[in-house]
């Protein structure tokens, strides 16, 4: 632990005080808070706790599951690529599967597939339609039959959509001709590395975290309090998990610097070395610090100016789904897990959930922007389509 603590620290030090690195904003603000005054004291370690415990423990949890079936089902692909190349309607199903899961990282295979020639287009605005991004995870962590339905959604109106698509077009629609791969290798080159002494830390840290933290989150939603059941000092609990969500967002913040657009709203690049705690490390540590920064951004709103947000968006019920559809359009998961936010705190209905969930592309559009620029573009008009259509009919049925 001792060696965590100087590693940790020598590299927060050498780190601090590059203007560039500007995810150190978060953790500062978050200190800043904490010694302000009683009331931000109180409200950010609600936040951070309830962070921590209901949203990055249940991340983490499931990122680990995912990763290590991701793992073993690359082992062996030969009969599903063979499948692929031999069924067009068999490519939506799958691309619109693959953006089903939580996550970007299904929509991103479907995307480089693509690029490579081996999936139609059809395939394409499936998965960009089907994937919900990394918000799946915080609606999963928050309200895990509400996220159920969402995804089945998309994935339904993903696969109706592929097929309409390659119905119209014909599979080979905008399929790239050329060879993608050098094109991929240097879109790669550009995006900046990540730092490997905090990239271990951050594994290690979810490693040791992973099972207690799941724990911990599991008594939380059977409305059992930690602090009584091991006859702990009241906040105890929340006073650690807001200690663990804030060492998490040092780890986060000193991992990578920002570039630009891409490297502040989307999870880090993965690198080839990286094991499966360093993996669930660096995606649940960035869903964290969206939704610590959205919650608290929603309280302090309320805190400082006794603002309601829920009673300012009621005004503009007739916008919000198409608030959402549009906020869906920008790439990026960060956008998308603010708006999944604004619906659990009650600020916006389901509907623009709804909206958002279909039409956001999350991660996956960058490396289609990269690689084939006009067929993202064209996949994303296309998903906002359906994204329109579902949001205003659950509003005029259902709200």
């Amino acid at each position: 632990m001792t060696s965590f603590q100087q590693t940790l620290s020598r590299h927060i030090q050498q780190h601090s005080w590059r203007l560039a690195n500007k995810r150190l904003i978060l953790p500062v603000i978050l200190i800043a808070l904490l010694t302000a005054s009683p009331t931000t004291r109180a409200i950010t370690v609600g936040v951070m706790a309830d962070a921590f415990w209901q949203v990055a423990a249940y991340v983490a949890a499931t990122l680990a599951l995912y990763h290590a079936i991701a793992a073993r089902l690359n082992k062996d692909n030969n009969q599903l690529s063979l499948m692929l190349a031999q069924s067009a309607r068999f490519q939506v199903l799958f691309a619109s599967a693959m953006g089903a899961l939580p996550g970007c990282g299904g929509a991103i295979v479907v995307i480089t597939q693509f690029v490579r020639g081996k999936l139609s287009f059809g395939a394409v605005v499936a998965v960009l339609t089907a994937t919900m991004g990394d918000a799946a995870f915080l609606l999963l962590a928050a309200e895990p039959s509400t996220a159920l339905a969402v995804i089945a959604v998309g994935f339904v109106v993903g696969l109706i959509s592929g097929m309409i698509v390659d119905r119209l077009h014909g599979t080979a629609f905008m399929r790239p001709v050329r060879d993608t791969q050098s094109t991929a290798d240097g879109h790669s080159r550009h995006i900046a590395p990540i730092s490997e002494p905090v990239s271990r830390l951050q594994g290690r840290f979810w490693q040791w975290l992973l099972l207690p933290a799941s724990a911990i989150a599991i008594l939380g939603s059977l409305q059992i309090d930690p602090d009584q059941l091991f006859s702990l000092p009241a906040n105890t609990t929340n006073i650690a998990g807001a200690a663990a969500a804030l060492c998490a967002m040092l780890l986060w913040a000193t991992s990578r610097d920002i570039t630009d657009y891409e490297s502040a709203v989307s999870e880090d690049p993965k690198a080839r070395t990286a094991n499966l705690f360093q993996r669930v490390a660096q995606d649940t540590n960035f869903v964290t610090s969206w939704v610590i920064g959205a919650f608290l951004l929603f309280e302090l709103t309320i805190y400082w100016t006794g603002i309601n947000l829920s009673e300012i968006f009621a005004n503009w019920a007739l916008l919000l789904p198409l608030m959402g559809v549009a906020i869906g359009l920008l790439p990026g998961c960060g956008p998308q897990i603010l708006v999944t936010s604004l619906y659990l705190s009650g600020s916006i209905p389901l509907s623009a959930q709804l909206g958002n969930a279909i039409s956001n592309d999350g991660d996956a559009l960058f490396p289609a922007i990269a690689l084939a620029p006009k067929a993202a573009l064209v996949a994303t008009l296309y998903s906002s389509v359906p994204a329109l259509v579902v949001a205003y009919g659950y509003f005029s049925f259902f709200e």
